[in-house]
């Protein structure tokens, strides 16, 4: 069964039917100002009879429901339930509505954006010297219906009043579909040009007058999934909606205001649910979506047992769900019911990150794995039980499997919601790993690969390094510290790029994150580009660091750096050494063995 119809309706009708409210839009179509130019170059259009493109509306009364309001400008003596919502051609019918049907001026902008008041007009003779003399008849004045130059202080044009538009014969464009009032007040003001004014009609107005305009529209069975994917495809004029904008329309339409809620309001005295996220560095890049999708997950969980608790099976049960549709289909009594507990969620996913040594959020691997943790987190996290050992381990390595398997990046819907359902049940000891844990899988020679912060694997090992109680060389405090106080750390060379270069070490060996680790600003400026057994030697020197070597050696053990090929300046046996190390680390977190097979330079035009 088809979903939509086609057909044709005149021009003069459509745009009685929005005056009237019949026709109106959606609170998620974002206000539009055509510049001046637009409107102009749409006016003659029209009055060319040129197609100008369909407009697609949706039939309301369905299950779909979205929060409304009028075209721009027009007021209407009451908020009467429209019969039909505009999703396409909404700069159009803005348009058109208030130049063609609106007594007030059009509100534009100029072609720098300036915001400006405008009243269009036809110059009759222009227009009548033929079709392609339109562009040039129809002008624009400003909000007190003149053309200035000069800088506002020459008059060049003026029809502020009646008489002078019949005198000069501009006829306003407002008056086009209802041209009689202004025929009768020519014929008191300009009588002897009211023949021209008859074939002026006949050769220009009756094309505005007899315009139909392609019209598509979605039947008011359309899903919601639907209605907001083609309203998607067809908007591309302007920003992408987002599923926060989406169901922020749906959930007005019952009275809730979702965008308070998430950012706040000072003037309805409404806290900001983001504000009190964002209090957690960790937290700043939560988006909204992130906790839609947390809230979306635990009302399907809870869904799903509830299905099951009554015998259903197959398709019969909710699936636990993330996707787009599930959370446009999300009940504001759901939100409303599990917006708090995903709140805490989230706020315990920050106490979780940081006793994992994740403390800012470029150092977060992955934003999307945020939202099924706090889900998790929300059920498990009451009392304090998620810091419980056992419960604790299970998370921990379902989080570092995601990361060093590197299996949160891209479309990632189907992953978290599998994982949310399998990491309850696992941490509940009523079912076997989630299978990001099974999926994980870490590769020996990744680690030669690793060598920016764009790879989650780069940024999962280096706070590993952290983790272990890495202390700094200069300041040899443990780094964590270090960054809790604000102090300048970066993740740098432990062999310098200038002595590795010299020695003709490839720079994907040296460059690699087995040649790096994180240390303070002050002591990568003393390293510089010596070798190691020379840098060494000034770091423990230095009158504000002091080390005897055995000291130094334990600063450098705490990074899993091997101290005597260091020292030796054997970049070789260091590197295959350090290799080991942090493989031993990746090992650790994620629960299963890496195999530790000899690494084989791989030519790089071979990758």
């Amino acid at each position: 069964m088809t979903t939509f119809d086609s057909t044709k309706l005149p021009l003069k009708d459509l745009l009685k039917d929005i005056v009237n409210g019949k026709i109106q839009l959606p609170d998620f179509q974002r206000g539009w100002v055509w510049d001046d130019e637009h409107v102009r170059s749409l006016l003659v259009s029209l009055g060319r009879s040129f197609p100008v493109g369909a407009v697609m509306l949706l039939e309301t009364g369905g299950a779909v429901r979205f929060q409304v309001r009028p075209v721009e400008n027009v007021a209407l003596d009451t908020l009467s339930a429209p019969e039909r919502l505009i999703l396409d051609g909404q700069q159009r019918l803005t348009t058109l509505t208030q130049v063609l049907k609106l007594s007030g001026p059009v509100k534009t902008t100029t072609d720098k954006g300036k915001p400006v008041d405008r009243y269009y007009y036809i110059h009759i003779p222009t227009a009548l010297a033929g079709s392609d003399r339109l562009d040039e008849a129809i002008i624009a004045t400003d909000g007190s219906r003149q053309q200035r130059s000069d800088f506002g202080r020459k008059i060049d044009l003026d029809v502020s009043t009646r008489e002078l538009e019949c005198q000069q014969l501009y006829f306003p464009c407002s008056e086009i579909l209802e041209a009689m009032d202004w025929l009768q007040d020519l014929y008191q003001h300009n009588a002897a040009a009211v023949p021209q004014f008859f074939e002026f009609k006949k050769q220009v107005l009756d094309a505005y007058n007899e315009y139909q305009i392609p019209l598509i529209v979605l039947k008011k069975e359309t899903s919601k999934e639907a209605v907001c994917l083609v309203f998607e495809k067809v908007n591309t004029g302007g920003v992408p909606l987002s599923v926060f904008e989406l169901v922020t329309a749906t959930y007005a339409a019952d009275g809730y205001n979702l965008r308070d809620d998430w950012f706040g309001s000072a003037l309805r005295q409404v806290g900001s649910r983001h504000r009190r996220l964002a209090k957690e560095s960790i937290l700043k890049s939560v988006e909204n979506t992130d906790f839609l999708q947390a809230v979306t997950m635990l009302h399907t969980v809870e869904k799903r047992r509830a299905d099951l608790a009554e015998g259903r099976t197959g398709k019969q049960v909710t699936p636990v769900s993330a996707k787009r549709a599930s959370v446009l289909d999300l009940p504001l009594e759901a939100y409303q019911r599990w917006a708090d507990p995903v709140e805490q969620g989230f706020l315990r996913a920050a106490k979780f990150l940081r006793q994992e040594c994740f403390t800012a959020t470029r150092d977060l691997p992955y934003r999307t794995q945020l939202a099924p943790l706090a889900a998790v987190l929300a059920l498990v996290g009451a009392e304090e039980r998620w810091r419980e050992p056992r419960i604790y381990q299970k998370l921990a390595q379902w989080y570092w499997c995601g990361v060093l398997g590197e299996l949160y990046g891209g479309a990632v819907e189907t992953r978290m919601a599998n994982d949310v359902e399998e990491l309850l049940a696992w941490i509940a000891a009523e079912g076997t790993p989630p299978r990001t844990i099974g999926d994980a899988a870490f590769q020996v020679e990744r680690l030669a690969w690793l060598s920016t912060r764009n790879s989650a694997a780069y940024k999962g090992i280096n706070v590993l390094v952290l983790r272990e109680g890495a202390h700094d060389l200069y300041w040899k405090s443990r780094i964590r510290d270090l960054e809790a106080d604000e102090v300048a750390l970066d993740i740098h060379h432990i062999f310098p790029r200038d002595w590795c270069e010299k020695q003709k070490i490839p720079r994907r060996r040296y460059d690699s994150i087995i040649n790096k680790t994180p240390i303070s600003y002050r002591a990568n400026r003393m390293i510089g580009g010596a070798a190691p057994s020379s840098y060494l030697a000034d770091l423990q020197a230095h009158k504000q660091v002091q080390l005897d070597e055995a000291e130094m050696d334990a600063l450098l053990a705490s990074h899993r750096i091997p101290v005597a090929a260091l020292r030796a300046d054997d970049f070789e046996a260091f590197y295959d050494q350090r290799q080991q190390n942090l493989l031993a680390l990746i090992e650790g977190v994620m629960g299963k063995q890496v195999a530790a097979a000899p690494l084989v330079e791989v030519d790089s035009h071979a990758r």
